[in-house]
């Protein structure tokens, strides 16, 4: 842990705290998950940039802010079952493993699901389950979901996901809309849901048979 503790603590201080994200769980979490555990080799000096970096077949991981952001938002407390569509490498699911009690992670990609299988278990992460498929569907053998988190853009929201969400749960996803892409925050309240439209991001679309 102490190999870029100096890069990690300023990724927090000015990339996070500065710009907002002021939950003290959520900052904590990204004090002790190890960010450059879960990228490549080539891009290891660049780990705790606040930026997007590749991590093969045309994926990325997302910049810390953004997973930061998409997490604060959630309001976890610990005692949520999450699922989150793209594991990608990982990181993320060991981000809200510290923050939630159960977390279901679905990939499309098997070699990026085994990766991160593997950099969860180097870590000690035990309560992250990953499963291989298409996202769009969610994991419908373990729902209902508290909170639901979606790392990749959408043409519109899965209806499926929306199904998956346990009354009162939060889900927040990238949608796209036309040219750019917008986080939006979802509710449900019984059998009605209400949406919130948050900040202009960018994502990899969401691959799976219930996107374009």
């Amino acid at each position: 842990m102490n190999e870029f503790r100096e890069e990690r603590e300023q990724m927090i201080a000015y990339k996070l705290q500065a710009r907002g994200i002021k939950d003290a769980r959520v900052l904590e979490a990204f004090e002790v998950v190890p960010r450059h555990l879960f990228v490549p080799e080539d891009v290891l000096e660049r780990a705790y940039d606040d930026r997007p970096l590749l991590i093969g077949y045309d994926q990325t991981i997302s910049q810390p802010y953004i997973v930061a952001y998409m997490v604060q938002a959630l309001q976890l407390t610990g005692r949520e079952r999450v699922l989150e569509v793209g594991t990608g490498s990982g990181y993320q699911a060991a981000i809200l493993s510290h923050l939630a009690r159960q977390v279901h992670t679905i990939e499309l990609i098997e070699p990026l699901a085994k990766r991160a299988a593997h950099t969860l278990r180097v870590t000690g992460i035990t309560n992250v389950l990953i499963h291989m498929g298409d996202g769009s569907h969610g994991w419908v053998e373990s729902a209902p979901y508290d909170a639901i988190i979606v790392s990749a853009a959408a043409q519109s929201v899965p209806k499926s996901l929306l199904d998956q969400l346990a009354h009162y749960g939060r889900m927040i996803l990238p949608v796209s809309a036309g040219t750019y892409q917008k986080l939006e925050l979802w509710r449900r309240e019984d059998a009605s849901f209400s949406r919130e439209s948050l900040l202009p991001v960018a994502f990899v679309p969401l691959k799976g048979s219930k996107s374009p």
